[in-house]
């Protein structure tokens, strides 16, 4: 059976400055940590790090501002993706002509 959700505002969770949204995960039939959904970063400084065991993908769908993966930092903007290697610490902020950046992101199966 294949993964299936579809995105509705109750499915959303809200926590200081960041909306999201989870579309696929153990729940709908993703296996082995298979997870995807969007997020909607409305911070101008940089949050708490994630790390994760996994490699994580970013997709940036709306918005401008920067990411830092580990010790790098650069900019993103619409059609941006980035990869944030397993154990590295990584996080977005938004400019601050900007209300949010809207990203899609995924962990793949391990």
């Amino acid at each position: 059976m294949g993964c299936y959700t579809r995105l509705t505002e109750k499915s959303a969770t809200q926590s200081n400055g960041q909306k999201s949204f989870n579309l696929l995960d153990e729940s709908n039939g993703c296996v082995k940590g298979a997870c995807a959904g969007i997020c909607m970063y409305m911070w101008t400084e940089y949050s708490n790090p994630g790390v994760h065991a996994d490699q994580e993908g970013f997709y940036v769908i709306e918005g401008t501002g920067w990411a830092k993966v580990g010790d790098e930092e650069f900019r993103i903007y619409p059609d941006t993706s980035f990869i944030a290697p397993a154990g590295v610490p990584h996080t977005l902020k938004r400019d601050l002509d900007c209300a949010a950046v809207k990203i899609f992101w995924f962990h793949s199966a391990v």
